[in-house]
């Protein structure tokens, strides 16, 4: 009786706190630029000039038309110390089927030639089309696809940008498939 009784509250405390967590990350305010530090943290539940999808949204717009699946998780880098000559194997990374990785566009501050490359992959992605639907995502609490939906819109001008915010685990909690991904290189 005792494990019952034990195990039903751990169950109505997961439910509360799952409950009370939506409602905390709702409170974090849509800052007036980017993000520009501490990219791993709560965000947002909502992104000016975009719309926000959750996984049902999401795949009910995948079935409905051809869609752009950006990953702008960040790459890993080579282990400081790790010479070019010495091996270096990069974590595994996955993602959801489709989706082309453009890594570090979502940064707060972007060097000029990645601002550039990451316009230029855009443009060729929707075929010049800035009403394509684009969906932006990374991990969940990763400011980094939103600060990328962000730049879609406001910088680059598309006027179809779907956010993703619970990106990679949204989408594995969901059963769905993850292909490896291959992050695309900036020239």
């Amino acid at each position: 009786m005792r494990t019952v009784w034990a195990s039903g509250r751990l169950a109505l405390a997961a439910i509360l706190l799952s409950s009370a967590l939506p409602a905390a990350a709702s409170t974090i305010a849509e800052p007036e630029g980017y993000r520009l530090y501490d990219y791993r943290a709560p965000v947002p539940r909502t992104l000016q000039g975009a719309t926000v999808l959750d996984t049902a949204g999401l795949l009910e717009l995948l079935a409905r038309e051809p869609v752009v699946l950006v990953d702008v998780m960040p790459a890993p880098r080579r282990p400081p110390g790790r010479g070019p000559g010495r091996p270096w194997l990069p974590p595994a990374h996955t993602h959801i089927p489709g989706s082309v990785w453009l890594p570090n566009v979502g940064l707060g501050e972007l060097p000029p030639t990645t601002a550039a490359w990451f316009a230029q992959r855009l443009a060729e992605l929707t075929g010049g089309a800035r009403d394509r639907a684009i969906v932006i995502y990374c991990a969940r609490d990763c400011w980094m696809g939103w600060n990328a939906a962000k730049r879609a819109v406001r910088e680059l001008g598309y006027s179809r940008v779907y956010w993703y915010p619970d990106g990679i685990q949204g989408w594995e909690e969901a059963g769905l498939p993850l292909v490896s991904a291959t992050p695309e290189e900036e020239p």
